[in-house]
């Protein structure tokens, strides 16, 4: 039998090294030179067998970082539809914390950043706005087991707080019943919502929050939530990094709960 090319030696070498733990899960592997040196092999050789385990899923590789094995993670699965009036569905702040905690997981989100900017020109356009208007802008940074999970980014128009009374959009804090609830209670029930559903590469700031490479890649889901009169009430875009999320997507009245 031909002998295997050594760069498939060196990558089945480093597999095996990386599902028996020598190399944990989330840790560097070792530098270019270092497993030139310890292979004896060229550098060519070297960078197909890391490519070969990119391939894989087994590693991933950060740009100025260096090549680090992938973390093992359980999939979190994400039902996209639900009861509108409610707000859930779609990994917004309380169903996500709510749809955790019945899989015994333990989550958590950061304290929301606020800010009062122009929305990019996507976002304006979802929520109608003439150009020029500005809008309130709640980040978080959202996690299960200590891992990060995604990054939400709500936009809100300005007249809510300034015309109708929603002050606490503008106060950087969690609230307790969710922004949804909140905001019906200034006369804006939300009775619907339109998900926008791609795909891409992630950006530097989403690489480093997610641990993840710049070949990988994250579902970004834009919500258009509206209100009683059919008017948007609120963008939401959520960033899922692709290695850990998935999602459910209902149509029809009483279906049995799916069975994983």
């Amino acid at each position: 039998m031909a002998q295997q090319p050594r760069y498939l030696q060196i990558a089945e070498e480093l597999r095996r090294q990386i599902e028996s733990g020598e190399i944990p899960r989330g840790k560097q592997l070792p530098t270019e030179t270092d497993l030139r040196e310890k292979y004896e092999a060229s550098r060519n050789t070297i960078r197909d067998a890391v490519k070969r385990l990119v391939g894989q899923g087994l590693v991933e590789t950060r740009p100025g970082q260096g090549t680090f094995a992938t973390r093992r993670v359980n999939p979190f699965v994400t039902v996209l539809t639900a009861d509108p009036k409610t707000g859930f569905g779609g990994g917004e702040g309380v169903t996500f914390l709510d749809a955790v905690s019945q899989d015994h997981r333990s989550p958590s989100q950061s304290v929301p950043k606020v800010e009062v900017q122009l929305p990019p020109v996507p976002v304006r356009l979802r929520l109608r706005l003439e150009e020029g208007v500005q809008v309130v802008v709640r980040h978080q940074q959202r996690f299960i087991d200590d891992v990060p999970w995604s990054l939400q980014t709500s936009f809100y128009p300005m007249s809510f707080a300034m015309d109708d009374g929603a002050t606490k959009l503008l106060v950087a804090q969690n609230m307790d019943d969710g922004t949804v609830n909140y905001l019906a209670k200034h006369g804006h029930r939300q009775t619907g919502y339109r998900d926008w559903i791609t795909s891409r590469s992630p950006d530097k700031n989403e690489e480093e929050f997610f641990g993840i490479g710049h070949e990988s890649s994250v579902f970004e889901i834009f919500r258009t939530a509206f209100d009683q009169d059919k008017v948007p009430m609120r963008v939401t875009v959520t960033v899922f990094p692709s290695d850990r999320n998935q999602f459910i997507v209902n149509v029809g009245d009483d279906l049995p709960d799916p069975q994983y």
